[in-house]
């Protein structure tokens, strides 16, 4: 397959890892990566020594093209950004925040920069930044999609920037693939996808219950970590709900888990925090209770306390394959679905 984002990362297919915090690990990039794809490292959860460590993981265990995501609103994003610079990463995505120095000093050394966007306001701010793609993230998508559905946003973006467009939210084969480039975009970015596979790191017992998922076993909410976001119908994600109700500040307790999952001071955090005043000092408190019950559900199986990011295409999720089987399979599918569509127009 070819395409412009084929070309511009110089992998074989135009499909994404979506970078998933505790899912797009070194293992499972570097498996992406390899069968032809382009693999994703989520620092969201990651100080920066252990961003660079990852890094390093990820090129022992490929030599493809891979990237890495930053997520400029969480605590020590600018911090991992600048590591992903210094590591020269061949593709880093930003989302979240102003990235113009970003794409200026990535492209000092050739690499390529991609902005996750919701709307046309923010891909245009992005070309704008010299950004070299965006990711249109719809309304189906794990966790953070925006409210336009990913069938509306293609299009419209297409329209209005002349950069790539990378779809997300809503792809889980072949078939969405096939309909992604009809809308426009240039490739597609998978995470719901990709966390059932053999190279997943998300436990078993969780890979297990998504199986039984339908289309509409998803819940969409601010509630779970204070951006609206999308999770599987599950215990935990029931009880998130009603944890909410009590107040958002009860979350503030566990925001010395993200300090500690990043290793981090905590006065240091809270500090940087409260200089920004008290509506992100409230996000972190949310946050801090997002990354303690996702690490539940992905990294401990427990969904009854967890909470596990998912998008809607969990409906379309049958089968944990090996990561290469998967995009072999999917590509095979988009190529029966062009061939369906060109005899149609005979």
């Amino acid at each position: 397959m070819k395409t412009r984002i084929t070309e511009l990362f110089g992998i074989k297919y135009p499909i994404l890892l979506s970078g998933m915090s505790f899912v797009s690990v070194p293992k499972l990039v570097a498996a992406v990566s390899n069968a032809g794809g382009l693999g994703m490292l989520a620092t969201g959860t990651l100080n920066a020594q252990q961003t660079r460590e990852s890094i390093q993981e990820i090129r022992k265990l490929t030599d493809k093209p891979f990237g890495a995501n930053a997520s400029l609103l969480f605590p020590g994003a600018v911090e991992n950004a600048k590591v992903l610079l210094e590591e020269k990463v061949p593709v880093i995505n930003f989302s979240l925040g102003k990235g113009d120095w970003i794409c200026r000093e990535a492209h000092k050394y050739g690499g390529k920069v991609i902005a996750t966007v919701v709307n046309a306001r923010h891909a245009r701010r992005a070309q704008d930044y010299g950004c070299d793609g965006v990711i249109a993230t719809g309304h189906e998508a794990a966790a953070h999609g925006g409210p336009v559905t990913t069938f509306i946003l293609l299009p419209r973006l297409a329209n209005e920037v002349t950069i790539p467009v990378i779809a997300a939210g809503g792809v889980g084969d072949g078939r969405g693939l096939a309909a992604a480039l009809a809308l426009g975009a240039e490739g597609v970015a998978m995470g719901t996808r990709f966390g059932n596979t053999v190279e997943s790191p998300v436990a078993e017992k969780t890979k297990q219950l998504t199986l039984g998922k339908d289309v509409d076993d998803t819940i969409y909410s601010t509630k779970f970590d204070g951006l609206h976001c999308r999770v599987m119908d599950a215990p935990g994600s029931r009880k998130a709900l009603k944890w909410y109700t009590n107040g958002p500040w009860n979350s503030l307790f566990n925001s010395f888990a993200i300090a500690k999952e990043m290793n981090t001071p905590y006065l240091k955090l809270l500090v940087q925090t409260l200089r920004a005043g008290l509506k992100p000092l409230i996000a972190l408190a949310l946050l801090a209770k997002g990354f303690k019950t996702f690490r539940l559900s992905m990294v401990d199986g427990n969904t009854d306390e967890g909470i596990y990011p998912v998008g809607q295409t969990i409906g379309l999720i049958d089968d944990v394959p090996t990561t290469a089987a998967l995009i072999e399979r999917i590509v095979a599918e988009a190529e029966q679905a062009q061939a369906k569509l060109t005899g149609a127009f005979v």
